[in-house]
């Protein structure tokens, strides 16, 4: 016990001290959870060990070593950034989407001013109708959703069209010989804004085999966006909605419209803070309870 006294004695903690430790071990806490499905995990948990390791050397009073780890610190934050300059690049982009969102909720209601509907109910009847044929037909598509999210750069990755939404023309930009079937098409308010945009791919690892680059492509934009992602499978013919990362099997054409009402609703990040979601799970519950029945 002496010579452990002895040993950690440098030790003069203070409130401080402690609020300090408290603080890092919160933002170690987070970072791991950012990264916990990704190949960077193994890497971030060896650059723990490092720099405890770096630490207790430094504590020792090891002169030799601690210029040795000083030395291998000041190369290899750059070595970090370019290691992990996929997850940092996700990361910032989510915390400027979030912060975005919140701004421009907070700002709508201290003037007062009513948020509009993303898309109106015709809107809605007409995606889903011509996902009902897309998947008749295994026509493969990918329909992007945003709400307050703003994706101007996925918009520039494709060609701008700006026309009203409507199932032919849906399905007329997702047909197989179509020059704009390989992509995604971004819609904003009503408005069909751009065809065959490239999306973010997710990089987790515990999708199905069977779901291709289409659905990865939905759960990428999904994880650093506000956006709704609805997949027509071409292999198969299934649709999928994707919200937050999670995939939805759509077994009936009235599920999705169901859950496009909901997630389109007036008021969208208010009644899912505040209800937990509660209006959009109702309503699916008795939607799969209709297919029970049929």
């Amino acid at each position: 016990m002496a010579l452990a006294l002895e040993i950690f004695g440098f030790l003069d903690l203070s409130i401080t001290d402690v609020l300090d430790v408290l603080l890092v071990a919160l933002i170690i806490y987070f970072v791991f959870r950012w990264i916990r499905h990704s190949q960077a995990l193994g890497i971030f948990i060896a650059v723990i060990l490092f720099y405890v390791i770096m630490v207790v050397v430094e504590a020792l009073n090891m002169k030799l070593m601690s210029a040795l780890f000083s030395t291998f610190i000041d190369v290899g934050v750059i070595a970090l950034i370019v290691i992990f300059q996929p997850e940092i690049r996700h990361f910032l982009m989510k915390i400027g989407n979030d912060s975005s969102s919140k701004g421009i909720g907070f700002v709508r209601k201290l003037f007062g001013i009513k948020e509009e509907k993303s898309l109106n109910n015709e809107s809605v009847n007409e995606i889903t109708e011509a996902c009902r044929s897309m998947a008749g037909e295994k026509c493969g598509a990918l329909i992007v959703i945003p709400h307050h999210t703003d994706l101007g750069y996925v918009i520039e990755t494709g060609d701008r069209i700006d026309a009203d939404i409507n199932r032919r023309l849906i399905m007329n930009l997702f047909f197989k010989n179509s020059p704009l079937h390989d992509g995604a098409v971004v819609m904003v308010k009503d408005r069909i804004v751009a065809a065959r945009c490239t999306l973010p791919i997710t990089e987790r690892t515990d999708i199905p085999a069977n779901f291709g680059m289409r659905h990865k492509a939905a759960i990428g934009i999904t994880e650093v966006s506000d956006a709704d992602v609805i997949v027509v499978s071409e292999q198969t013919g299934s649709i999928h909605y994707v919200h937050a990362g999670i995939l939805t099997r759509i077994n009936n054409i009235n599920e999705l419209k169901l859950l496009l009402g909901a997630s389109l609703s007036q008021d969208r990040q208010t009644s899912q803070t505040e209800a937990s979601g509660q209006e959009a799970r109702p309503q699916t519950d008795g939607n799969k309870g209709q297919d029970e029945k049929n």
